[in-house]
């Protein structure tokens, strides 16, 4: 144990020094990961490794040349987000580890940070684990597809998918059925998604809302009906931990309590304040304890 906590202080006076002035040379992040090893095997679930974590982070480095120029603190901040989730930061879709320009609290100045992003997979496994969610799901409907979704006392969902060409994307639903019987469904318009993308990410003109926008806006009405789901303390605990900016700190047990450092003051020039608020602050999920 006296290893682990020497281990993890040297890594904790390391970063700090980094932070000003910057990487020295001859240190490599897979130094810094093997020195960040004791942490993530305490955190890690049983189904994951801390080799086969750092493994993958390391890939995913060396595929993105970006992440190469973070901030150490930030990118081991996001790899213990990951462990401490038992989510894979891959193209499985589990998580991304995402670079972007944040503006520094203190300085004011713009520097290369690493930012933790939950993808719609690993929404969904996280959801699972809770226990209480037979089946969840989230679809997106193309303008020929036969398409009914209704509120209220009398609400209905119905999706019939076309044959041969379906045309465009026009609208993405969630629904969650609950083991209690219970059920809940979303529906928002793809031009809704595009304005949530706008006003919340820091990396909308790159990475996975370039790459994988379907499975972005999956994940976009998924996490907004999680907001209005009777699931765990727990779980919506590690759900608001999806896109945030967290400094490793080797004294953290749980990195949700790690302050998140994005600097979210940046408003998008292209949309009205008033439309994003009307698409962010007015969307309540369909909810019911009858069969669908």
């Amino acid at each position: 144990m006296a290893k682990v906590v020497t281990d993890q202080t040297a890594l904790s006076e390391k970063l700090a020094s980094k932070a000003v002035t910057g990487p020295s040379k001859g240190k490599t992040i897979n130094d810094l990961f093997e020195q960040m090893k004791p942490a993530i095997a305490q955190a890690i679930p049983k189904h994951l490794t801390p080799d086969r974590l750092l493994r993958i982070a390391t890939t995913s480095i060396r595929t993105n040349p970006k992440l190469k120029v973070c901030t150490p603190e930030s990118l081991l901040g996001a790899v213990m987000q990951c462990a401490q989730l038992g989510l894979e930061p891959s193209i499985l879709g589990h998580a991304y580890l995402i670079p972007y320009k944040n503006k520094n609290k203190e300085t004011g100045q713009y520097v290369d940070e690493c930012q933790f992003q939950i993808g719609y997979k690993g929404l969904i496994e996280l959801a699972r684990r809770t226990g209480q969610i037979s089946s969840i799901m989230a679809q997106a409907v193309y303008e020929k597809d036969q398409f009914e979704y209704e509120y209220g006392i009398n609400e209905k969902l119905k999706h019939v998918p076309a044959d041969g060409d379906r045309g465009p994307v026009v609208k993405y639903y969630a629904y969650a059925k609950f083991k209690d019987g219970g059920y809940s469904f979303l529906v928002m318009s793809r031009r809704d998604i595009e304005i949530h993308r706008d006003k919340f990410s820091k990396a909308k003109s790159y990475g996975p809302w370039v790459d994988h926008f379907d499975e972005m806006a999956k994940k976009t009405v998924l996490k907004a009906l999680m907001k209005y789901m009777p699931i765990s303390v727990e779980f919506q605990r590690a759900v608001d931990q999806d896109e945030t900016t967290k400094h490793f700190d080797p004294e953290a047990k749980d990195m949700s309590e790690v302050i998140d450092v994005t600097d979210w003051t940046d408003k998008p020039d292209n949309v009205p304040e008033t439309e994003l608020d009307k698409v962010i602050d007015n969307f309540e999920p369909n909810q019911g304890s009858l069969d669908i």
